[in-house]
């Protein structure tokens, strides 16, 4: 094999993907009744999807099986030739079987047919020839062939499994919005990692409560007020009238814009420096809400009021501390 120095390897780069995306243009208008039917027939299993596809396929095929797992359809893979050999006992007659092969005639995936067969398991073939063994033994056939690969040889699998991919995606999202999936389901299928805590933490979980919660009266002294600031740690302090009733904020800001002012520190009040229209949010928001709303604001803290009472504060830093952000 010979390496050419001067290949152009961005006018390469730019064949594959026209191809690519050619390929699923064309496969957009094949979205018809049949893929109805698959949607239908894996919305009502009552077991759990089973993924099976040999090579490139298999591949797509795990993929597959982890989007759905993860957006409220059961779902696994196994080998088809491992299926052979005693994993197909993992398949039962109330689950539903997707098959990918590009040809529709890969050995391992076929000789699976009477089995299944056996078992009334319902099968769903995605395959690039309708007329295939494995298309006319399914239950639905989605057609994800393409008329040429990207590979300029028109051998290695590349528009054949882009297409499946997408066509595994858009079973998966369909499913998922049929079955009103929400961003709080699928934090419970992701609960490591930041996407499970923005999905998952709601401001209770790390808001500052109880004596925590930095509060002056509107008649304390503002240098008063800033050891309150200082010793509570937050950067801020509530303002609260004797029933304590919220009035406003004080914040690093609000110091910041008094020194601007040529506010004397040491004879002004509170009152006269605080924030008296100031941001809130409940105990049950999501953290990842609270966050917005500090971004979209330009603002580090927030309060925290249930049923117009007073129950915690939370800042940017517990933000990062709970990993957030």
């Amino acid at each position: 094999m010979t390496t050419n120095s001067s290949f152009d390897y961005i006018q390469s780069a730019k064949r594959t993907i026209q191809l690519e995306q050619q390929a699923i243009a064309a496969l957009s208008e094949r979205i018809d009744g049949a893929f109805e039917l698959a949607c239908a027939t894996l919305l009502q299993c009552p077991g759990r999807v089973v993924v099976t596809g040999m090579g490139k396929s298999g591949h797509i095929g795990k993929k597959l099986a982890a989007t759905l797992a993860s957006t409220g359809t059961p779902a696994f893979f196994v080998h088809p030739g491992e299926a052979s050999h005693g994993d197909m006992g993992m398949i039962t007659r109330d689950d539903v079987v997707i098959a990918l092969s590009n040809s529709g005639e890969t050995a391992e995936v076929t000789s699976l047919l009477p089995l299944l067969k056996r078992l009334d398991t319902a099968l769903i073939s995605m395959t690039g020839n309708p007329e295939s063994t494995l298309a006319k033994a399914a239950t639905a056939h989605l057609d994800t062939g393409v008329e040429q690969e990207a590979c300029p040889l028109d051998l290695a699998p590349t528009s054949s499994t882009t297409t499946a991919l997408v066509m595994g995606d858009a079973i998966a999202i369909a499913l998922l919005e049929a079955r009103g999936f929400t961003a709080e389901d699928f934090a419970f299928s992701h609960p490591g990692g930041s996407l499970g805590r923005r999905l998952l933490l709601k401001v209770e979980d790390i808001m500052h409560s109880g004596n925590e919660i930095p509060s002056v009266s509107p008649q304390t002294p503002l240098a008063q007020a800033l050891l309150v600031v200082t010793s509570k740690g937050l950067g801020m302090t509530t303002v609260q009238d004797e029933q304590g009733n919220l009035l406003g904020i004080f914040t690093d800001g609000d110091l910041r814009r008094a020194i601007d002012q040529g506010v004397d520190i040491q004879q002004a009040q509170i009152a006269d420096v605080m924030t008296h229209q100031c941001k809130t949010t409940t105990p049950g928001a999501l953290a990842a809400e609270a966050l917005k709303q500090m971004e979209d604001n330009k603002i580090s803290a927030l309060v925290v009021m249930e049923q117009q009472r007073l129950v915690g504060v939370l800042n940017m830093h517990d933000m990062l501390r709970a990993g957030v952000i």
